[in-house]
């Protein structure tokens, strides 16, 4: 009898170990995320958290410079993006009618104003040379920048998403050259000044708070910034998502706060309210 109680014994502890390894030994969770940005700052402290709250979710970050990122998450070619703000998300799920939902705040990030070329915006020539982004949301914010700036005035009514056609007066007869967001810190070296995400300038090696010649203060109380924070977006069928929630969810965390202060350098905000 005591003998088949020890065999038992060693056929239980048997089949635990193997259960245990076939779990340690369990392929990852890969979810693909749509960025902008090759630095890996910001995610490595996301998988982390995930990792310290027990789930095995491995983070596969595509860069999606330079194209819309709601075509590639509306095909299924990424599970999530996170590269854009509320504005451009709403503007550009209007325009296309894709079914795609925000499922989480990450960061506001500042349009700087840099140059190459002068020091202030005081210096601008006449005539000179200002690149700005070619889409409609950031540039609408770029003008905004720029008429806060004083470099032009805007019509009253312009709103959250100014046009070129909105300036009313131009009294150094800037010229405007539309760029995608990626070219904006290239084109430095061939503009008199450029309005840049400091996201994009982070990336080019500037700092984006020392390296303006001219910088914005944002205050997430105030209304009109609201429309400038950036999301996490999913598909729609996809909103409850046991694993999605889970990133969202370790997004908003203190290690990934500490992350985005060194990978901004100080210059983007979290945007939203710390969960630990």
């Amino acid at each position: 009898m005591k003998n088949i109680f020890k065999l038992l014994l060693i056929a239980i502890l048997a089949l635990t170990l193997t259960a245990g390894a076939a779990l340690a030994e369990e392929a990852p969770i890969t979810v693909s995320v749509g960025v902008t940005s090759d630095d890996p700052t910001i995610w490595d402290a996301v998988e982390g958290v995930l990792q310290e709250r027990g789930y095995n979710i491995e983070i596969k970050l595509v860069n999606l410079s330079g194209g819309n990122p709601n075509d590639n998450l509306a095909a299924g070619e990424i599970d999530l993006n996170a590269c854009q703000n509320y504005a451009y998300f709403d503007n550009n799920i209007a325009e296309l009618g894709y079914d795609l939902t925000a499922i989480g705040n990450t960061v506001i990030v500042p349009l700087n104003v840099f140059s190459n070329r002068i020091s202030s915006l005081d210096e601008l020539p006449d005539g000179g040379t200002i690149s700005v982004p070619n889409d409609v949301t950031n540039e609408g914010r770029a003008l905004n920048v720029l008429a806060q700036a004083g470099v032009i005035t805007l019509r009253e009514d312009a709103g959250n998403l100014p046009t070129l056609k909105d300036i009313v007066d131009n009294p150094r007869n800037i010229n405007f050259v539309e760029l995608d967001l990626s070219a904006l810190a290239r084109s430095l070296d061939d503009v008199d000044a450029a309005v840049i995400g400091c996201g994009y300038v982070v990336d080019s090696g500037l700092d984006p708070v020392e390296d303006a010649i001219y910088a914005t203060d944002v205050d997430l109380s105030d209304e009109r910034n609201q429309p400038y924070i950036n999301i996490i977006a999913a598909r729609t069928e996809d909103v409850d998502n046991e694993v999605y929630q889970a990133i969202v969810s370790a997004y908003h965390t203190s290690p990934v706060v500490e992350a985005i202060r060194v990978q901004y350098k100080g210059a983007a905000l979290p945007a939203f309210e710390v969960e630990d």
